[in-house]
């Protein structure tokens, strides 16, 4: 097992298309020219990825304000993401990457800590893009609860 190559803040975000809840494609290239919050999370409906999904549902009326789209993605199928979605009543989409690739090239699946274990997982990560494609933020291994709150007082927000 090896540590997934981390990006940096000036990076240029790697390009992504991937479908959303309604197996719709989505790209990173339909955003260009905004900022973007691209955050990974480990798997739908467990509490943690719950808790962090609606406190950005919860916040985006302000991130909306201020400009930046929210996406979301994780490995499940795209069915498991649209019952989380319509569960929770989230208002951003959530893409599905099952093969890893993205996570992968955004270093946010490789080696973590789990119960003290070295296991291959998800790493929960946020990033934000600016409008000129590169990133302004690269955080890795981010806590679920209050990491939203952190992200607003970071970004102004």
């Amino acid at each position: 097992m090896s540590a997934a190559p981390r990006l940096q803040p000036g990076d240029v975000a790697p390009d992504f298309t991937l479908p959303d809840a309604d197996n719709k494609p989505v790209s990173l290239a339909d955003y260009r020219g905004q900022k973007v919050i691209v955050y990974f999370y480990p798997a739908a409906s467990t509490p943690g990825c719950t808790k962090e999904a609606c406190d950005f549902t919860e916040s985006q009326p302000e991130l909306s304000s201020a400009g930046y789209a929210v996406i979301g993605i994780s490995p499940d199928a795209p069915a498991k993401i649209a019952k989380f979605r319509d569960e929770q009543g989230l208002t951003f989409p959530l893409l599905s990457d099952p093969s890893r690739e993205v996570l992968t090239a955004w270093g946010a699946y490789g080696e973590k800590q789990l119960y003290g274990k070295t296991v291959q997982g998800v790493i929960r990560s946020t990033f934000v893009v600016g409008e000129d494609g590169k990133l302004t933020s690269a955080q890795y291994n981010v806590k679920a609860t209050g990491h939203v709150a952190k992200l607003r007082r970071e970004l102004g927000v």
